[in-house]
């Protein structure tokens, strides 16, 4: 996909599906701001896309407005806007949920999806003003069909759903397009933490009896952020080799 001459922002792009985002983002052409707390990995990640287009790395924690707010001038100062927005950064714990506490409520909440609603709105009004630009949210199937062990998370996750979908309506007559992408189970840093039991129990229930690569959901991303999307908003893309076949 060529994605010359657009600049985009990726949150949570220093691992994980995010990095593999970034990185298919500038091979195409973009000049791509990394947007990660993990400094290190962040500025790795930044040297590794073909020529084609760029990368740099910017600090970024998408749960605090001011460091949100800074980014976003950074941004600006070197270019017009950001064509492209992916929030891609999140994080999880598995545990039941009567074993967890209110501060690990309040983290979850505020990185899976205030963290998201943060990011947007600082970069939408600049969106609007132009009158073009694609977002795409990284949420989960857990937010589709629930995670054991996931409870708060699952609920976070289901919320960024919802607001792709409501702000895909006010967005429209802007020509802006919103949309949101579920991975399921994908070989994350995220899932080599997970117990090695709750791994095979995972893989034994997807159809295609093996986890995603990172590229693979980035894929999908890609697909909405390019002009062969631009007739489609508000739409939820499942990425878990079946394992979730949601309406």
């Amino acid at each position: 996909m060529n994605f010359a001459g657009k600049v985009a922002l990726v949150t949570g792009g220093a691992s994980g599906i995010g990095r593999a985002t970034a990185a298919a983002l500038a091979e195409g052409g973009a000049t791509v701001y990394i947007g990660d707390i993990n400094e290190e990995a962040g500025r790795a990640a930044a040297r590794e896309p073909a020529n084609a287009g760029s990368a740099e790395f910017l600090r970024l924690d998408v749960t605090s407005d001011s460091s949100v707010a800074e980014a976003c001038r950074a941004i600006e100062e070197k270019r017009e806007a950001v064509d492209i927005l992916v929030n891609a950064a999140g994080w999880s714990k598995i545990e039941r949920f009567v074993d967890t506490t209110p501060e690990l409520w309040t983290r979850l909440v505020e990185l899976n999806y205030v963290g998201t609603l943060r990011v947007t709105h600082a970069f939408l009004p600049r969106m609007i003003e132009r009158g073009r630009g694609k977002i795409v949210h990284v949420a989960s199937d857990a937010g589709r069909a629930g995670s054991g062990g996931e409870a708060v998370y699952s609920g976070a996750k289901g919320a960024v759903i919802a607001f792709t979908k409501a702000l895909a309506r006010e967005t429209a007559r802007f020509a802006i397009n919103v949309n949101c992408v579920c991975p399921g189970p994908t070989e994350t840093p995220l899932l080599a933490s997970i117990p090695e039991k709750q791994r095979d129990a995972l893989l034994r229930a997807i159809p295609f009896r093996r986890f995603a690569r990172p590229s693979e959901v980035a894929d999908a991303i890609l697909f909405f952020a390019s002009a062969r999307a631009d007739y489609l908003t508000g739409q939820v893309l499942s990425v878990s080799g079946g394992l979730t076949m949601a309406d």
